[in-house]
C-alpha cells in the first residue's frame, strides 16, 4: 500500500533557494549542506547498493555546495566554504575533487590548515 509508505525527507541541498542570498547566508547554507552530507560521505564504503545511493547523495551535495561557493564575493568566506567542501570530499575519499578545490583556496592560512589536515593534497 503506497498510502502509508514513508516519503524520504528532502535533502537540504535539494531545496530551492528563494531569491538571491548574501555571502553570510551562502556560507551558512554550505556549512549546513556539508554537515548533512558528512554521514553519507563516510558511508560510501558500505554495501554496494547503499554505497551507490550515498555516493549519488554526496555528489549532489558537493555540486550544490560548489555552485553556491562560486557566488560568494568575499574571498575569506569563499575560502572557508571551499575548505568545508574539501573536508566533505576527503570524508568520501574523493581526493581528486578535493585537490582541485584545494588549489582554488587563496588565503594562505586556510591553505596551511588544509595542508595540516590533509598532507596528500599539497602534492
Amino acid at each position: 500500500m503506497k498510502w502509508f509508505a514513508r516519503r524520504q525527507p528532502a535533502d537540504i541541498w535539494d531545496e530551492p533557494i528563494q531569491g538571491p542570498i548574501g555571502d553570510i547566508e551562502a556560507a551558512e547554507r554550505i556549512r549546513h549542506i556539508c554537515e548533512a552530507a558528512r554521514a553519507g560521505a563516510e558511508a560510501v564504503g558500505g554495501s554496494a547498493r547503499t554505497a551507490e545511493r550515498e555516493r549519488e547523495r554526496y555528489e549532489r551535495a558537493a555540486r550544490v555546495a560548489m555552485e553556491i561557493a562560486m557566488k560568494i564575493a568575499d574571498d575569506l568566506m569563499r575560502d572557508d566554504a571551499v575548505r568545508r567542501i574539501v573536508d566533505l570530499c576527503m570524508k568520501a575519499d574523493d581526493a581528486k575533487t578535493a585537490q582541485i578545490l584545494f588549489r582554488a583556496i587563496q588565503a594562505g592560512w586556510v591553505r596551511e590548515a588544509v595542508q595540516r589536515d590533509y598532507p596528500a593534497l599539497a602534492q
